[in-house]
């Protein structure tokens, strides 16, 4: 396990420029230079030459984080700002009273067996599909990776294979655990390396690529293999596809009677959304609107919004104004933790009653359709 000292060289090596200032959503709420990645640097600094601990009050600032990677993205000099703050998080947790009760609540005994009961509760409301996809011929396998909200709610898992059951593709399912991200970002490195073991040993045999329905998932998923694995039958890192924009690749349309317009959020952690426009030409009777900083954070961020919930509400807020100012009937996006953040916003606002967009994930979207047809 490593920690904070072995990261010495790259929290040095951030030259306090601010570039980081401009991209943080934090930042252009508060204007607190400890919430952003330049500030928390100047006190990780601090705490390394052995001027400052790592004390309940930076604790807090490494929790203003929404994790969405935007100064990682920006940083002129690199640095993999994320791992270092999941680093001191860690740190700062491991011998907490709150620390502990969090490790002993996200552990495999409370919150895998929670998901276990929870799947085996809504296994009367899933979808049976495995055995229709591998009767099927096709040269596209697919390993659908299905995250915890699928095993609590399956409504999206549904709606996936209602849309997968018209296209050339087999899904091949397995019991995958958490992609791990609700512990890494609470510094649970040790819960993380679990599932991350747990789940590399199911990413083997012959597939394509690994299906995802959410962008969050599959970010994480992909920091598997910043390194190579050591325990898997891949000779390369595998390939990840989302499933919104496998459907933008596939021959087929989707035909709406009634004609709406939908605007589309970007996740955070969706790397690229230019299927989005593709995806809806493919949709009759659908017109797409743009909003405004369409890619800006809802501002849920799992453990973010209980830990900060003033700051959530405001970038809800913002979230929820654009999304309204399109006009449109419906706001998509390919994430569980979204959809919530952009109710949120909407409750804030107090516009429930005046019928705000309808949030819906692509999927739901798409198996809403009157009809779906290959487009010849």
């Amino acid at each position: 396990m490593k920690e904070l000292k072995d990261f010495a060289g790259d929290i040095n090596k951030c030259s306090k420029c601010g570039l980081c200032q401009s991209v943080c959503p934090i930042y252009k709420i508060t204007g607190n230079d400890c919430a952003v990645s330049k500030g928390k640097f100047v006190m990780l600094e601090g705490v390394l030459k052995g001027d400052l601990k790592l004390s309940k009050n930076i604790e807090k600032y490494l929790d203003m984080c929404l994790k969405c990677g935007k100064c990682k993205d920006f940083c002129p000099s690199g640095i993999d700002v994320c791992k270092i703050f999941n680093i001191a998080k860690h740190m700062c947790a491991k011998n907490t009273f709150q620390g502990k009760v969090e490790k002993f609540l996200e552990s495999k005994q409370v919150f895998g067996n929670f998901l276990k009961l929870s799947e085996k509760i809504s296994g009367i409301f899933r979808t049976s599909g495995v055995t229709y996809y591998q009767t099927k011929t096709s040269k596209t396998k697919l390993l659908y990776f299905k995250g915890c909200v699928n095993k609590i709610f399956p409504k999206i898992e549904n709606d996936l294979k209602k849309v997968f059951k018209n296209l050339d593709a087999i899904l091949i399912e397995k019991n995958f655990d958490c992609c791990g991200l609700p512990f890494l970002s609470g510094g649970n490195y040790e819960r993380f390396e679990e599932v991350k073991k747990h789940n590399l040993e199911l990413i083997n045999g012959d597939f394509n690529y690994i299906l995802t329905d959410c962008a969050s998932c599959e970010s994480t998923l992909k920091s598997y293999f910043s390194k190579a694995p050591e325990k898997t039958d891949c000779k390369k890192p595998p390939e990840f596809i989302n499933a919104a924009e496998f459907v933008s690749l596939q021959n087929i349309k989707f035909n709406y009677k009634t004609p709406a317009n939908v605007t589309f959020h970007k996740p955070c952690h969706l790397e690229n959304a230019d299927f989005v426009p593709e995806l809806l030409k493919k949709c009759e009777n659908i017109n797409y609107i743009e909003m405004k900083n369409f890619d800006e954070c809802c501002g849920f961020a799992g453990e973010f919004a209980i830990k900060n919930p003033s700051l959530s509400i405001e970038l809800a807020k913002n979230k929820a104004k654009n999304i309204i100012e399109t006009g449109a009937d419906i706001v998509l996006t390919t994430c569980p933790s979204c959809v919530l953040g952009i109710i949120e916003g909407y409750l804030a606002l107090g516009c429930l009653h005046k019928h705000p967009p309808k949030v819906m994930n692509i999927m739901e979207f798409l198996a809403k359709a009157d009809e779906i047809t290959k487009d010849n």
